[in-house]
């Protein structure tokens, strides 16, 4: 990482976080892992479970073991090697020496983490900074904005890709591996989330995991993915129909993409995040569609794909440029199906830049 970024990124934090000497951000196992490690250090690979980061606002120490040796010291910062967990304690140990008021990230860490810090540092005063975590991490800077960028791109030219292959009688599952196979083949390292797809009534579901559901005429398509482009997620879906669609079918589909695009046209800076949700709500509830659209409208994504909170009848908080977020509206119908639409945007200080660009009008296979 750049010095001029990573400066950046430590000014952000420590502004929320004024009260605190230094933050002590933890990595346990694959379990516990705290992508805070990885938006400060940016290293170009590696696992580094186990291991911890003591952060100054000038200065970051990567505390990790041999296995992690030479990724740690590609990123410039300064590197103590462990031998072992009984090691890494007793750096942590050594390295807050002098220091009182020390942050911890309390939503990240584990209890069994949390009570071996009270046992080896006792005489240090802990400090929950995760909400200043969370307001650094919402507004993304530039170098995060092009890799969000490039997610999305990946998942648009994906779905292209995708669309040619599906064929009747192929299986859920078949097409969520040709789904991932297609983003890695364009540069994702790896999907941003277990891909869902949905053939038929089974798009009624949001949350649906594909199965062996063989694909027949007259089904929806319904393929909610994302590629992660150097630790950093994209979230799109995109619903078809697979043959002619029913006039109930367009219907559906029509009423969805006109609530997205009274979303998207609410969305700029200090617009309330509960308003841009009622735009898009309003446009199903007044449809024959009431009450058929059962989640919030949208997240926000980064290095999480479910990176804070964002569009919902609950979320009473103005968004702010460079927050990327997702507008998803849906409607699903228990014995029929679903249809959602979902897409990446920027907010913009006058509107929004609408960052996946596959075809969003009704595509009939």
């Amino acid at each position: 990482m750049e010095k001029k970024l990573l400066e950046q990124r430590l000014k952000k934090i420590f502004e929320y976080a004024k009260d605190v000497d230094a933050l002590l951000i933890m990595q346990g196992d694959e379990n516990s892992v705290d992508k805070t490690f990885f938006y400060i250090t940016d290293p170009d690979g590696g696992i580094f479970e186990s291991s911890a980061l003591i952060v100054k606002p000038d200065n970051v120490k990567i505390l990790t073991s041999q296995l992690e040796e030479e990724i740690a010291k590609r990123t410039g910062m300064d590197v103590i090697v462990t031998k072992g967990m009984a090691d890494l304690k007793k750096q942590i140990v050594e390295n807050l020496k002098g220091l009182n008021t020390i942050g911890l990230n309390y939503t990240s860490l584990t209890l069994e983490q949390y009570r071996d810090l009270l046992r080896i540092v006792p005489d240090k005063e802990f400090v929950n900074i995760s909400s200043s975590i969370e307001e650094s991490r919402r507004l993304k800077d530039t170098e995060e904005l092009n890799r969000i960028r490039e997610a999305a791109k990946i998942a648009s030219e994906a779905i292209q890709n995708v669309i040619p292959r599906i064929k009747e009688g192929m299986t859920e599952t078949e097409l969520a591996s040709e789904m991932v196979y297609q983003m890695m083949r364009l540069g994702a390292s790896e999907p941003s989330f277990s891909t869902i797809v949905a053939f038929g009534k089974n798009a009624s579901m949001p949350h649906y995991s594909p199965g062996n559901a063989k694909l027949k005429r007259g089904d929806f398509v319904l393929i909610d993915y994302g590629a992660r482009y150097k630790r950093y997620c994209s979230d799109v879906t995109r619903t078809m129909v697979f043959g002619k669609a029913t006039e109930e079918q367009k219907d559906v589909y029509n009423t969805v993409l006109a609530a997205q695009k009274a979303g998207f046209s609410k969305i700029k800076e200090n617009v309330n995040g509960k308003d841009v949700d009622l735009a898009a709500r309003t446009v199903i509830d007044e449809s024959k569609y009431k009450g058929r659209f059962i989640h919030s409208l949208g997240h926000g994504v980064g290095m999480d794909v479910h990176d804070h909170p964002a569009f919902s009848p609950n979320f009473d908080i103005p968004i702010k440029e460079n927050m990327v977020v997702t507008v998803e509206p849906g409607i699903y119908i228990p014995d029929f199906g679903g249809v959602r639409i979902e897409d990446d945007v920027i907010v913009k200080k006058d509107g929004c830049e609408i960052i996946s660009t596959a075809p969003r009008d009704l595509i009939e296979l």
